[in-house]
């Protein structure tokens, strides 16, 4: 109706430019009309009328003289529309995974795109146009009918679908590109360089919407965070997001292989949104974990298979190594050493200055370590994952001694933490060596003691509480209130003001002022902690023998410590877990005894499948001396893989190293499996075209018609002959007549 009153194509008016074909002036045109205004005011001024009712007719008579010199100038609309016969259309049609969901108990949301096309609207396109018909999933190809599509690929890679397409435009006339999917890119292809590449192309993409914008009765755990490794017995932590519509609650459950190991309830709320859940489990024995992590389904559920992800987990039973130099004998020393020695997983190699020129050395591997307090060479200090003094002042170590451990932290990759102390810290000189850049604080360097007696309690920040430092209890509540139940500190030392990328983790506390207690911050390959207080025995001595917090607190603190220090060969990927079909992408790194690299070296990779197959490796130096070398892994096929690397020098071994991946097969396609409305306005907004819904597609074939790419003819159309205009004339006049016999002023 709307295109009858117009006379031509709403879309014609939507992509055309309005002009007047007489050529005259359009400054007569506005005389005309105020001269006309100012004709009709003076006529009706001499008629006995009231001012709002000649007011009425005034504004009556006037439009219908506008629209009628309008109407003379003789309007007419310049457009541009596709010759017909000679251009191309391209129709993309997701094939993915995500497509066979189903939309009704009868049918998939593909079913109801490709019965949306063949109700008329490519019947109407192939009238004027080349019609050719694309499915996409990972990759795009060509198809003669829609009801060729088989469904179920593993990836939606709509970039890529729409480079291959808008290509073609290099050798024939592609005048539009009709793309119908969900907007889910599983591929990651969708990046702002892609979007301004598709844009400058200037080919319009209309987008066609399939699926709901939002879920309906459906969990999906979106996102789940393992850590990538674990010391064996020890208590890892997943956090899990769950996207829901209201439901009240589900419960998660972990997975070990088929052993279940960890189950929580949680309680989603009312509200549509995401929740997050951090869940413990026990790393159990040395080895590799493949966790399945699963939420149960609530009633009536659209999708299930969006409720379970997996994980992968290195667990490792290798002994760290802590060194700890201290130098006089204290409590602290006491205390610390004792909750080392109750884990066997920690080597705890101390020496405690016993007189100015002996130390007390305890965990050493043989006689001749740590004869003088501090390694002797650089090697025997990269040894050691951490490194934690004590009440030492600074000049007790020599020139080269402060440069490796500088190098210790920012080359190894190790942690230092600088306890409090008569010694220590800033009173033990350590703001005037080379180590002092890499401290999360600028340790005060005055005459004037920082060090002293002060009783506070502590706290832990926001940080504090997502530290392993600070985990008594899994449940923050209870977390919290053990914290605050600890005895108080005896003694404070000032640490200095902080540096911006340091993090606080404990507080001291005494009144309403609160100060760093436990500060860190990262340092090139490593970090490096401060702890402001040499009083936390006083948390053993003043509980019940059977609290074990203190211990708690120090094993977690040297695990924090030793556990991120890498290893001389090492060879580990983004993540652990693949969800496409592309090849594996590692990074192997290969350093010598003094962790410098060793860019020469013959690496040997083995990769296996839980089938037993071998997967095909390559192996790339990075080219730049760093010891860098690019494994990828042509993993396609679904399931657990090992991945076996050996570093050589000659004949010489390096080193060896072990990782484990996971394969999925077509698991991103379950997740974000509604329609992403704005994501394909945008590519419609940006490229020229125009976001359809299935059920209003009437208008696709005409918006494609007048398309200013591909083989293009301009037109003039005329305006003055529309039926709208006589009608709105016809509706002036009868107005005004009917106004005036009812007012009695014919």
């Amino acid at each position: 109706m709307l295109d009858f009153l117009l006379g031509h194509s709403l879309w014609a008016f939507r992509s055309g430019e309005l002009a007047f074909a007489r050529g005259w002036p359009l400054l007569v045109l506005g005389l005309c009309a105020v001269v006309g205004i100012v004709a009709i005011v003076a006529t009706l001024l001499r008629h006995q009328l009231s001012w709002w009712k000649a007011g009425v007719l005034g504004l009556l008579q006037s439009a219908f003289l506008v629209l009628l010199l309008v109407l003379l100038w003789r309007p007419v609309l310049n457009v541009e529309q596709i010759r017909d016969r000679e251009n191309v259309v391209a129709v993309l049609m997701d094939d993915s995974g995500s497509m066979n969901v189903a939309a009704d108990a009868a049918s998939t949301r593909r079913d109801h795109a490709v019965a949306a096309l063949d109700a008329g609207v490519l019947k109407e396109i192939a009238a004027r146009s080349d019609l050719r018909l694309f499915s996409f999933s990972d990759r795009a190809q060509s198809v003669d009918a829609l009801a060729q599509l088989s469904g179920g690929a593993a990836a939606t890679r709509i970039g890529d679908a729409l480079d291959t397409v808008t290509q073609m435009a290099a050798s024939v006339p592609l005048a539009a590109v009709v793309l119908v999917t969900d907007g889910a890119d599983t591929g990651g292809t969708l990046s702002e360089a892609a979007l301004a590449r598709f844009a400058s192309a200037g080919i319009p993409v209309h987008t066609v919407g399939v699926g709901p914008e939002q879920p309906r009765n459906d969990l999906e755990l979106e996102q789940l965070q393992v850590p990538p490794t674990a010391v064996a017995g020890a208590t890892a932590t997943a956090t899990v997001s769950i996207r829901h519509q209201g439901q009240q609650s589900t419960k998660v459950r972990i997975y070990d292989g088929d052993k279940i190991i960890a189950a929580q309830d949680v309680v989603l709320g009312s509200v549509p949104g995401l929740a997050t859940v951090a869940m413990e489990f026990p790393a159990g024995e040395a080895g590799v974990r493949d966790l399945r992590v699963v939420l149960d389904a609530v009633p009536q559920e659209t999708l299930l298979t969006n409720n379970e992800r997996r994980a992968v987990i290195e667990v490792d039973d290798r002994r760290r190594s802590v060194l700890y130099v201290e130098g006089e004998p204290r409590w602290e020393y006491k205390f610390i050493r004792r909750a080392a020695e109750a884990d066997r997983r920690l080597r705890l190699a101390s020496a405690v200055r016993a007189t100015p020129n002996r130390y007390y050395r305890q965990g050493v591997a043989s006689g001749s370590d740590l004869e003088n307090g501090f390694p002797a060479t650089a090697a025997e200090l990269f040894g050691y994952d951490a490194v934690v003094l004590g009440s030492i002042e600074a000049a007790a170590l020599s020139r080269d001694q402060h440069e490796w451990l500088k190098e210790f932290v920012d080359r190894r990759g190790g942690s230092l933490l600088l306890l409090a102390g008569r010694d220590g810290l800033g009173d033990g000189g350590w703001s005037r060596v080379p180590v002092s850049q890499l401290l999360p604080a600028m340790l005060p360097g005055g005459s004037a003691r920082t060090f002293g007696a002060r009783a506070s309690r502590v706290r832990l920040t926001e940080y504090g509480r997502e530290s392993p430092v600070g985990r008594f209890d899994a449940d923050p509540v209870r977390n919290d209130k053990a914290w605050a139940e600890l005895p108080p500190l005896a003694d404070f030392q000032e640490l200095g003001r902080l540096r911006p990328g340091a993090v606080v983790l404990i507080e001291s506390v005494v009144g309403e002022r609160a100060e760093p207690l436990l500060v860190t911050q990262r340092y090139g390959r490593g970090a490096s902690f401060l702890l402001g207080t040499a009083t936390t025995w006083r948390w053993q001595m003043q509980l019940p023998l059977a609290d074990q917090r203190h211990e708690t607190f120090w094993r977690q603190l040297l695990y924090t410590l030793a556990i991120p220090a890498p290893s001389r060969v090492s060879l580990q990927g983004d993540r652990a877990v693949y969800e496409d079909d592309q090849p594996v992408t590692l990074e192997a790194e290969v350093l010598d005894e003094s962790f410098k690299p060793v860019p020469d070296a013959t690496v040997q990779i083995r990769a296996t499948s839980d089938t037993g197959a071998e997967a095909p490796v390559t192996v790339t130096p990075s080219g730049k001396a760093d010891g860098r070398y690019t494994v990828a892994v042509d993993a396609r096929a679904a399931g657990l893989y090992r991945v076996e690397l050996t570093a050589m020098s000659g004949t010489r071994e390096l080193g060896k190293a072990t990782t484990h991946l996971r394969r999925a097969d077509g698991v991103l396609e379950q997740f974000s499996a509604w329609q992403h409305r704005p994501m394909l306005e945008r590519i419609a907004h940006d490229t020229g075209g125009r976001y359809w819904s299935l059920d209003d597609l009437d208008g696709l074939p005409e918006a494609i018609r007048y398309s200013r790419a591909g083989m293009v003819e301009r037109q003039t159309l005329d305006l003055w002959n529309m039926p709208l205009a006589f009608l709105l004339l016809a509706l002036l006049k009868a107005g005004e007549w009917l106004l005036r016999r009812y007012w009695r002023r014919l």
